[in-house]
């Protein structure tokens, strides 16, 4: 192996290493952190992460000096239809949902056993619910996560089943692996999933699959807001309404 080449490959590893590091960090790091924690050559490191902000794989704030992941990540990881990315396949039946119901509109996807949001469209109200983009959560304790597992083939769902670890979060979270398929039957019966601030206190949440042209859930639609305003007895109009977007971005995504 040539000089060049091993050299090519040290950067790469240092430069995933960098990444990897950051992920667990969702405070950043500075240039010095880095090199203390992963003990790189302070021009190597310098050399690295200059080159990742200028792909568009990490930010870096002036004021801090901190390092960040940015989201080009998710959109790497995202799955594609016949002609575009989920995101721009899921976008137009969003903004409709968001529109019928004015309440906070995310796009996630299933990674491991947890959800992730890799779009949002923000609620209407002056009072609205929001995350962070790549924000995580059990998959048991949310809408999305239920839609999704509800519409996985069997032995991916089987597999998921086996790798969760069950906790609870509020008083109403989903604890058991037997109350979780109960609960999955459920949703595929009628079609979409409800959170019952399972995850959170005082948030409610109504979700819809993302379906491959198989009848697999690639993604789901979901909203989310406070239970005053998403209330236990509308879960069957948004439901049907998160549900028709859902089918539209799915169309959409098999290009029907």
């Amino acid at each position: 192996m040539s000089e060049t080449v091993r050299g090519e490959a040290a950067s790469l590893q240092r430069g995933l290493a960098i990444l990897e590091l950051l992920a667990e960090r969702p405070d950043g790091a500075t240039l010095s952190e880095l090199t203390d924690a992963l003990q790189f050559p302070g021009a190597s490191a310098l050399r690295i992460t200059r080159t990742l902000v200028r792909l568009g794989y990490l930010s870096r704030d002036e004021r801090s000096r901190r390092f960040f992941l940015t989201n080009r990540f998710l959109l790497l990881g995202q799955p594609r239809g016949r002609e575009h990315a989920l995101t721009e396949c899921a976008l137009p039946a969003m903004r409709t949902i968001r529109q019928a119901t004015g309440e906070t509109t995310h796009l996630c996807c299933l990674i491991d056993d947890e959800m992730v949001i890799i779009e949002q469209l923000l609620a209407a109200h002056p009072f609205k619910y929001s995350a962070d983009i790549g924000a995580r959560c059990p998959c048991y304790s949310c809408a999305p996560g239920k839609a999704i597992a509800a519409f996985l083939p069997d032995d991916e769902q089987e597999s998921l089943l086996g790798r969760i670890r069950f906790k609870p979060f509020t008083d109403t979270t989903i604890t058991t692996r037997r109350a979780f398929r109960q609960e999955l039957a459920g949703v595929r019966a009628c079609g979409f999933a409800v959170d019952r601030a399972e995850g959170m206190d005082g948030i409610h949440c109504v979700a819809a699959p993302l379906l491959d042209r198989h009848g697999a859930a690639v993604a789901a639609i979901t909203i989310a807001g406070p239970s005053s305003r998403v209330r236990d007895d509308e879960f069957e109009v948004i439901g049907e309404i998160v549900r028709e977007g859902a089918r539209r971005a799915s169309e959409e995504f098999n290009g029907q």
